[in-house]
């Protein structure tokens, strides 16, 4: 895999990053189950699930425990890893697995380390686990690099992160230097900390696309646009990925203090918005109880991290329609190349929801509710375009007329695709 401009290509071919969160694969989920998912997802049209290589701090509880390293269980929760001692059995497990995904043309993209083994981090504060031994670093980095390097993977030096101090970045400079030394081919990025903007300079120079994440507090939403478009902005040409953006039905983060649950139409405006706004390289999904994969009836942290509400079953989480409508999103950026496109940051309708992009003379508008659309802002003759709504939810298209610099309303009842083509 390659970064070609804003996009990546593998093969000679366009690769629109088209992921599904799995956090906790290579400790909760058996190896049945596992190539049922892989085909399910494959099949929708997805190419890249993301895996944290280590323990999720916040997984699902399960009654067969795996760990990566030899561990000294507490009576209060807490457990203790001997980082020396690494668990051969468990990255054989793990081998396992990423030998059905490659049966299944699945990219792995890896957290080497979440924050929760780095020193310093937002979490340390709720984390269950020692920190990581930095005298055993790199050689868990190498060891995994290298066992893994013949599958080819994308590696997240980082899960979850900030950056707050010198000690934390030495953590994870010694993960990328090590990553380096030993697989000079993979694609790298960092996968940081919700609603961060940025990462530090050293890391910047060396990363093939910059991840971020919207995350899942609802009254920071608007960050999947406002965050490419400043990262756009400061000049950053690096193919961008919101991989992070709230989950289906996961319940709003702090769940104590804000009831309710993202719908399927919530995450369908996220993803638009970020890939008109200049995230248009790819797109994570993320179902509430397939990243931690969980049982009915199993433990899971409520309070931990940012307190989500418990998840569904696994079996009932794969069936949310949000999967589809991310599947959609995908041939539509193949098929009318928006991965080419570049965002207009100007406001229709007085509101920065709706979002547009630019492919040479063609348009693309999201519109998140229905209305007749005012495009005078854009100063298009709209007699030499054709254009076309395609209705996000039925997944069907029409023809609209307009009305000087107005455009009808289309006939669905949520959100829509504008595709404003210059007749040629």
């Amino acid at each position: 895999m390659e970064v070609k401009d804003q996009y990546l290509m593998k093969n000679g071919e366009v690769f629109f990053y088209l992921a599904d969160t799995c956090w906790s694969a290579f400790t909760n989920i058996e190896l049945d189950e596992w190539e049922s998912y892989c085909q399910f997802r494959q099949k929708q049209g997805y190419n890249v699930i993301q895996i944290n290589v280590l323990r999720q701090w916040d997984a699902s509880h399960i009654s067969i425990r795996r760990d990566p390293f030899e561990v000294t269980l507490l009576d209060d929760g807490h457990y203790i890893y001997d980082y020396q001692n690494i668990h051969e059995d468990y990255f054989d497990r793990a081998e396992k697995m990423l030998e059905i995904m490659r049966k299944y043309h699945l990219t792995p993209a890896l957290v080497l380390l979440w924050a929760n083994y780095v020193s310093d981090t937002w979490t340390n504060p709720m984390i269950m686990n020692n920190l990581f031994n930095k005298a055993y670093l790199i050689n868990y980095v190498k060891y995994v690099v290298k066992r893994f390097q013949k599958y080819e993977p994308i590696y997240f030096v980082s899960g979850d992160t900030d950056f707050p101090t010198l000690q934390t970045i030495e953590y994870y400079q010694i993960v990328l230097d090590t990553l380096k030394k030993y697989d000079k081919e993979s694609l790298v990025s960092f996968h940081i900390k919700g609603r961060l903007d940025e990462i530090p300079e050293q890391f910047l120079k060396r990363i093939d696309f910059f991840s971020y994440q919207s995350g899942h507090n609802k009254n920071y939403q608007n960050t999947a646009f406002t965050i490419p478009q400043k990262l756009r902005q400061k000049g950053i040409k690096l193919p961008i990925i919101n991989t992070e953006p709230c989950y289906e039905q996961i319940s709003y983060s702090h769940s104590c203090h804000e009831f309710g649950r993202f719908s399927r139409e919530d995450i369908r405006k996220i993803a638009w918005q970020s890939i008109l706004s200049g995230a248009n390289a790819g797109i994570t999904y993320g179902a509430h109880g397939i990243w931690s994969w969980h049982h009915k009836g199993e433990n899971f942290g409520v309070h931990t991290g940012e307190g989500f509400d418990v998840p569904f079953d696994v079996l009932t989480a794969l069936t949310f329609q949000g999967a589809y409508d991310y599947a959609f999103l995908k041939q539509l950026v193949l098929k009318y190349q928006i991965y080419l496109s570049h965002p207009v940051n100007i406001e229709l309708m007085h509101t920065p929801l709706i979002r547009i992009s630019q492919k040479d003379n063609d348009y693309f508008i999201y519109l998140p509710c229905n209305t007749e659309l005012d495009v005078s802002c854009l100063n298009l003759n709209l007699s030499q375009y054709t254009i076309t709504a395609i209705d996000l939810e039925k997944q069907t298209s029409e023809t609209l007329k307009h009305h000087n610099q107005v455009i009808e309303m289309h006939s669905g009842q949520k959100d829509a695709l504008y595709i404003l083509s210059l007749k040629r």
